[in-house]
C-alpha cells in the first residue's frame, strides 16, 4: 500500500503571463485524477479549479484550487539589440531625438504566498501541486519551493525563473530569543 502524496510546505512568488496560463491549459498534460481545469477570473483574482475524473467525489466536495492575483506590468516589446559590455551595463545620456524603447502592458498571474494562500483545499491537492509545478516552469520570474511526500519519501522542489534547480531538505532548530517574553524553564527560580 502506498501513501497518498501530500504537500507539506509551499512558498511561491512566481509570475506567469496570463495569456501563457490560458494557452497552457488548452492542451496541458493533466494528472490522471484531474479530468479538466476550470479557470475563473473575478476582478484581479484568478482561480484555477480541479475537475476530478472520479465520480465518487461529491460535487459538493471542494477540490483543490490554485489562486493568483492578476496585475499589469509594463515590459519591453523587444529585447535591446546592443550587447552589454563585459564590464556591466553602460549608462549613457539619452539624446532628445532618441526614441523611448517600445513597451507594452502585459497581464501577469502572480501565484504568491504559502500553501494556504496559493493552493487551497485538500481534495486533489497533490495533483494540483503538480499543475502548479508545470506553471512554475513557464514563469518569467519568481521562485517556487516546496516539501512534499511521495511514496513515504520527502521530496524537495525548487524552481527559479522557470528553471528547475537542485533542492535539499534541511532540518534546523530555530533559536528563540530570550527577550521575546518567553519563560526560561531551565533557569527559573520558581521551579525546583
Amino acid at each position: 500500500m502506498t501513501d497518498t502524496p501530500r504537500v507539506y510546505r509551499l512558498h511561491s512568488t512566481i509570475e506567469v503571463p496570463l495569456e501563457t496560463v490560458y494557452e497552457h491549459f488548452e492542451d496541458a498534460d493533466l494528472p490522471d485524477v484531474i479530468e479538466d481545469i476550470e479557470i475563473t477570473r473575478r476582478n484581479n483574482t484568478l482561480i484555477i479549479d480541479a475537475v476530478p475524473t472520479d465520480d465518487e467525489i461529491s460535487k459538493y466536495t471542494p477540490t483543490a484550487q490554485l489562486k493568483a492575483t492578476v496585475s499589469e506590468k509594463r515590459v519591453l516589446e523587444e529585447e535591446p539589440t546592443e550587447p552589454a559590455s563585459s564590464a556591466g551595463l553602460q549608462w549613457k545620456a539619452r539624446d532628445e531625438d532618441e526614441e523611448e524603447p517600445a513597451t507594452m502592458l502585459v497581464e501577469y498571474a502572480g501565484f504568491k504566498g504559502t500553501r494556504e494562500t496559493v493552493l487551497l483545499n485538500t481534495e486533489l491537492q497533490y495533483p494540483m501541486f503538480e499543475v502548479l509545478v508545470g506553471l512554475a516552469k513557464l514563469a518569467d520570474r519568481g521562485t517556487l519551493t516546496a516539501i512534499t511526500a511521495v511514496d513515504g519519501e520527502l521530496v524537495a522542489t525548487r524552481i527559479v525563473d522557470g528553471e528547475e534547480c537542485p533542492a535539499t531538505i534541511e532540518v534546523v532548530e530555530e533559536q528563540r530569543d530570550e527577550e521575546e517574553g518567553t519563560v526560561n524553564w531551565r533557569d527559573n527560580k520558581f521551579i525546583s
